[in-house]
């Protein structure tokens, strides 16, 4: 990990770092026996993206009975997520 700050006493810092710079996102469900249904992703999360998770990954995955909790993110929030 290239660090991001650091301390030049008297004068200015200047530095480059190497690295393309660029969003990985990590979408995982999580069950009490470990983790069932993970998809990564090159970029931000939309409601497309989420979408495509939960009727490709997640849903074959889910037993009867099973509980899915979401949390506040706007893609969550709209109804064809729900």
């Amino acid at each position: 990990m290239t660090r991001l700050r650091g301390g030049a006493v008297g004068q200015r810092l200047v530095a480059s770092c190497p690295g393309h710079w660029q969003t990985t996102t990590m979408i995982s469900s999580v069950r009490v026996d470990g983790s069932s249904a993970c998809l990564t992703i090159e970029g931000p999360t939309d409601t497309a993206v989420f979408q495509a998770y939960v009727g490709e990954v997640l849903v074959p995955t889910l037993c009867p009975g099973d509980l899915v909790v979401l949390d506040n993110l706007g893609a969550h929030k709209k109804s064809d997520s729900r």
